[in-house]
């Protein structure tokens, strides 16, 4: 810690003292925090990147924990589509079909799965933007429909069409699923598939993963589009299976 973060930081306890005592002294401790801040307004950025950074850290190390002992849950819920299933190392992403983000990393993860036969890579359907109302509709509706064509061995196909599909609502979901040979009337979601989902919702939750699209590997979580760090978790991943 530099001698001005430091400094700062003498004075704010002896602000923070002031809120409690309010004695001539405390109050004088606090104008000079005023008066230090007033002079090095730097420090005020200095001190919130560091507390920012030891926060993320803070969050990282709980989420880990989190992921270790739901594993099973991540990795091995017979109720998630896997690609690669004999792959050594997982990848587990929660995804959403109007995620402009998910949509964007589609290429990425379909050669990943293609050209890396060791990736097992499982599919975790999370639903979570909303429509103009407010409520999670076209995006629920559009899960329910790839979780149904995949009892018709579809899963893997309807879910690049969805993911590639620019702007999806009802109307292009109807089309993905007849583009792929299933009439939309009969391709309906089960209370089983609905149990489904919310488990995902539920583990999501609780791991900290709040957003779309995000990674598992390991016990790492890689929170939006980072197809860099998503391939450093994989390699560490690969390095500690062999040893």
């Amino acid at each position: 810690m530099n001698s001005r973060i430091l400094v700062a930081a003498t004075l704010m306890g002896l602000a923070l003292t002031a809120c409690s005592k309010p004695a001539a002294k405390p109050q004088a401790s606090r104008e000079q925090v005023l008066a230090f801040l007033d002079d090095h307004p730097e420090v005020i950025n200095e001190a919130a990147q560091r507390y920012e950074l030891k926060r993320r850290k803070e969050l990282m190390a709980e989420s880990a924990k989190v992921i270790a002992l739901r594993r099973a849950d991540l990795e091995r819920d017979p109720r998630d589509f896997v690609a690669n299933p004999n792959g050594k190392v997982t990848v587990t992403e929660f995804f959403d079909y109007r995620c402009p983000y998910c949509k964007a990393s589609l290429p990425a993860i379909q050669a990943l799965i293609l050209q890396h036969p060791d990736i097992r890579f499982v599919f975790k359907e999370y639903p979570i933007i909303p429509d103009a109302d407010g409520k999670i509709g076209v995006s629920l509706r559009a899960s329910e429909a790839v979780i149904a064509a995949g009892r018709a061995g579809k899963y893997q196909l309807v879910h690049d069409a969805m993911m590639a599909a620019p702007q999806l609502d009802d109307a292009t979901i109807a089309k993905v699923l007849r583009d792929n040979g299933l009439d939309p009337a009969a391709t309906q979601a089960t209370a089983d598939d609905a149990r489904h989902i919310q488990a995902v919702r539920d583990l999501a939750k609780a791991i900290g993963a709040n957003g779309t699209p995000t990674y598992v590997v390991g016990d790492t979580m890689i929170a939006g589009n980072s197809m860099d760090q998503l391939a450093l978790a994989i390699e560490q991943a690969r390095r500690a299976a062999k040893g």
